[in-house]
């Protein structure tokens, strides 16, 4: 049968590196604010615990045995192991270390999660962010499961604000733009709005957020949009548009990514639609300065 594993003691093997460096145990205790006798016995306690002798007599006076010697060469390692991780917690206490997971909609990768990866890259090095692009609603769930710890999503698309599983912060609200190809008769009618292309055949997904966004948007300009074709991805909407197949609603932090020369995106002043991004955490994440709530508060001040 093994023997058991020697019971490592910090605060004794401080004692033992102190008497290392003073020499005597009545030096020692003058400098550790203890008792001569405490001294002692935490170091017999010590070398109990180890299973070693760590003093010898010599003379009037102890002297350190080669276990001792042998202990205090592996104790500077540990103490400054300790030492960085002394720094290292602190760093992550401030919210200057760390992994923070986030998990984003496409056009908010770009827009919005790259500049502050890159931001964060320089003044937080310690911050580790990764990134996982997720449509609009499911962030929410990998939110739910701890397998993100920020999600930026569209507020269509979230939980109510009474959920007490998350803190949701708003970012904020992305105009929506229109897309035409640049022949449209339109394409250069000032204070063009959205009820003057009732008549157009309009590019939208299926089914998810953009489609729900892009329907009632048109349906509070007052008329049902005629769906032509069917795309998800901006490329492919805006070749679309620009083949002159139909137009298309574009957020405007989209627009200026993706636009080739055949389509022309314009403001729609009067009718105004936006959507609205927000992020979010799961609740008490954004307080206490950890990595959560440094990235949260890094992303604020970018948008």
């Amino acid at each position: 049968m093994a023997p058991p594993a020697p019971e490592w003691d910090l605060r004794k093997l401080r004692i033992l590196r102190a008497l290392h460096q003073h020499g005597t145990v009545t030096a020692t205790a003058e400098a550790l604010l203890m008792a001569p006798s405490a001294v002692s016995q935490q170091l017999s306690n010590f070398a109990r615990q180890l299973g070693v002798p760590l003093l010898e007599a010599h003379g009037r006076r102890v002297r350190l045995t080669d276990a001792a010697h042998l202990v205090l060469h592996h104790a500077d390692e540990v103490f400054a192991q300790l030492e960085l991780a002394d720094a290292d917690l602190a760093a992550l206490v401030r919210g200057d270390a760390g992994q923070v997971r986030i998990g984003a909609f496409s056009t908010a990768v770009a827009a919005l999660v790259v500049p502050l990866v890159t931001r964060l890259r320089e003044e937080a090095p310690g911050l580790e962010l990764r990134v996982r692009e997720a449509e609009a609603g499911e962030a929410y769930d990998l939110l739910a499961a701890g397998e993100v710890d920020l999600a930026l999503s569209l507020a269509a698309h979230a939980p109510t604000v009474r959920d007490p599983r998350f803190t949701r912060v708003p970012l904020l609200a992305d105009p929506l733009d229109v897309a035409l190809p640049s022949a449209h008769p339109l394409a250069g009618t000032p204070d063009l709005r959205l009820a003057d292309l009732a008549a157009d055949p309009w590019i939208y997904g299926a089914d998810g957020p953009w489609s729900d966004i892009t329907r009632a948007a048109c349906e509070a300009a007052g008329f049902r949009p005629e769906q032509a074709h069917t795309a998800t991805g901006w490329p492919a909407i805006l070749a679309l548009v620009g083949a002159d197949l139909g137009v298309a609603l574009v957020p405007r932090m989209v627009s200026a990514e993706y636009t080739p020369g055949s389509v022309v995106v314009r403001p729609l002043e009067a009718d105004r639609p936006r959507r609205h991004v927000i992020a979010a955490v799961r609740r008490g994440a954004e307080q206490g300065g950890g990595p959560v709530a440094r990235v949260l508060a890094a992303l604020r001040a970018g948008v």
